[in-house]
């Protein structure tokens, strides 16, 4: 028998739920057979999973340690602080400024990303201890792809995952990146389109609203919005603010190539030619794309301290080589 106590990063969901990730090996229905015959009761009563858990609650595992084994898996990436770029953090939530050519989250079981060098930190700091991982799995609210660079948001506790999911989810919490495009941009724009998704590619299609229709309707295409304003102009690239209105996959990228604007060193929707010059010239070997700010709403506690905060990540020295590192980028609007 084993009895297991809920902590506060555990409390606020279904025992169902936990159980399924303390157990995680384990079917559904193992799991409720189990709770109908006693063998998992809650607080020494007979329970059916869908109990919402407090701080403090006791579950008790009437199961033989060999089979609390073989049906929970715990793994993380052993590593230290070393690994992350950590622009805030408080009790609840880290904001990270995640490399490019690191993951986001895994592709494959083989992958580490970054929700394991977020794990292996907890586990170093000692804010999290592996029984309480079999459990409570610390997770990113945002993705960015592999080689774009720039803030995630990752839930330390149950709390500040569903408080940062909640503001994703809504749009309420504004993301702002940098990006370098071949061209030379004068003004601040808002474009519109429609996304079409080629999941076997792995590749995305914009189509312009007006020769969108059916098409875009028949292949479930999603109507998106991006707001660039540029900043600087240098060598033939203009460094361009950008603001998701929406937020899909590969978006910035595709969107804006496809107005003739390609993110340079970008492989997939990029200029070849382009990708050359500013890797021969400047030293740039993957997607110039940097998520740089994020500006949080109202926030209910406990992320009330969030409210209307705004966190910005370093800019990498790619953008410096071929901008200079004029300071003033962020804050004067940009006239290019």
């Amino acid at each position: 028998m084993r009895c297991v106590a809920v902590g506060e990063k555990e409390a606020g969901q279904r025992l169902d739920k936990y159980l399924g990730k303390y157990l995680n090996l384990a079917g559904k229905n193992f799991l409720y057979k189990m709770m109908r015959k006693k063998n998992i009761t809650l607080n020494g009563k007979k329970c059916d999973g869908s109990e919402r858990l407090v701080e403090g609650d006791e579950i008790r595992l009437f199961l033989s340690e060999d089979t609390i084994e073989k049906f929970s898996q715990v793994r993380v990436q052993e590593t230290g602080k070393n690994h992350l770029d950590i622009v805030y953090e408080d009790e609840h939530i880290l904001l990270v400024n995640k490399p490019s050519g690191m993951l986001s989250q895994k592709a494959r079981d083989s992958d580490v990303s970054l929700v394991e060098y977020v794990t292996g930190y907890l586990l170093d700091s000692g804010q999290i201890t592996r029984e309480e991982l079999r459990a409570f799995r610390p997770s990113v609210c945002n993705r960015l792809d592999r080689n774009t660079s720039g803030l995630v948001a990752a839930g330390k506790s149950l709390a500040g995952l569903q408080g940062l999911s909640a503001v994703f989810k809504d749009r309420s919490l504004h993301k702002y990146y940098l990006c370098a495009v071949w061209g030379r941009v004068k003004e601040k724009k808002r474009i519109e389109g429609v996304l079409v998704k080629d999941e076997k590619a792995n590749q995305v299609k914009i189509l312009p609203l007006k020769n969108a229709g059916e098409e875009a309707e028949s292949r479930e295409g999603a109507l998106i919005c991006t707001e660039y304003e540029p900043l600087k102009y240098q060598d033939g690239f203009t460094l361009l603010k950008v603001a998701l209105i929406t937020g899909r996959t590969h978006q910035i990228r595709a969107h804006l190539s496809s107005v003739g604007y390609p993110v340079a060193g970008d492989y997939k929707y990029g200029d070849k030619a382009v990708n050359e010059k500013v890797k021969k010239k400047y030293g740039v070997g993957s997607q110039m794309l940097h998520s740089f700010r994020m500006v949080f709403p109202r926030m209910e506690e406990p992320l009330g301290g969030l409210s209307g905060k705004s966190f910005t990540a370093p800019v990498p020295e790619e953008f410096e080589r071929i901008f200079g590192g004029e300071e003033g980028w962020l804050e004067k609007g940009g006239t290019a």
